[in-house]
């Protein structure tokens, strides 16, 4: 009959044995492995619709032609997918640079100190609630799979689900600009020109809240509460643009 510090160990061992497809086609599915495309998604979009349109409802309001109109939405739709992109990748690589710092300082502590590391991590699983004995046998296991893995994750804070991805954000967040603000861009095509404004306002509005819906019900929170956030946070962008544009447009 096995032990508790041999049944635990045993099954450690049976974790990092056992092929990964065997137990992940088993695993539940948990929101936190669409955050990092979630988030670059939603605020690509929220930004495209709300910049778009309250460009177009600012423009609008300062009695400029149609044709300037389109104008002004075509270079906000290119200039802002370009401009999230570049400022998403900036961002995310940094985070990734950091984190490629930080395991690179953890490798070098594993060759030149790996007891004291053992002991860091003895330390971290006693502090997690397992007795000493039992988190030295079960930082043993670990790090014999993988050192750098089980300090990264566990020391660090780094896993595979929340690593940076520069690429992905940028491509996900210019996308998701393009995408949002070719809605309100829709609307300049399409809305008679004498009522472009209030077309504007009110497709942007309804587009901002099942926007926030979407994401709110993806991410499970609250739908309401997302969806009227998102949507004041918008109207409250147009209306100020739309007021800057009638104080300093071309009067009827």
């Amino acid at each position: 009959m096995l032990s508790r510090g041999n049944y635990t160990a045993t099954y450690i061992s049976f974790l990092f044995t056992v092929p990964h497809s065997h137990y992940r086609a088993h695993a539940e599915p948990h929101r936190t492995g669409r955050i990092g495309w979630l988030r670059a998604s939603v605020l690509g979009a929220n930004d495209g619709i709300i910049s778009t349109a309250s460009m177009i409802a600012g423009v609008a309001a300062a009695n400029v032609s149609h044709a300037s109109i389109l104008t002004t939405a075509i270079a906000a739709l290119a200039a802002g997918s370009m401009s999230m992109a570049a400022g998403e990748f900036v961002s995310v690589h940094s985070q990734a640079d950091t984190e490629k710092a930080d395991l690179a300082q953890e490798r070098r502590e594993l060759m030149r100190n790996p007891a004291g590391e053992h002991r860091e991590l003895t330390g971290i699983y006693v502090r997690r609630g397992l007795d000493p004995q039992l988190a030295a046998e079960v930082a043993t296991q670990l790090m014999e799979h993988d050192a750098l893995g089980s300090h990264a994750r566990d020391e660090i804070g780094i896993t595979e689900t929340l690593r940076a991805r520069p690429l992905q954000a940028a491509v996900a967040s210019a996308a998701s600009f393009a995408v949002g603000a070719a809605l309100p861009l829709a609307v300049v095509l399409v809305a008679p020109p004498q009522s472009l404004l209030p077309w504007t306002v009110a497709t942007s509005i309804f587009f901002l809240a099942l926007l926030g819906a979407i994401a709110a019900a993806i991410g499970g929170a609250s739908v309401v509460r997302s969806a009227l956030r998102v949507a004041f946070w918008g109207t409250l962008a147009m209306a100020v643009t739309a007021g800057i544009g009638a104080l300093f447009g071309t009067p009827p």
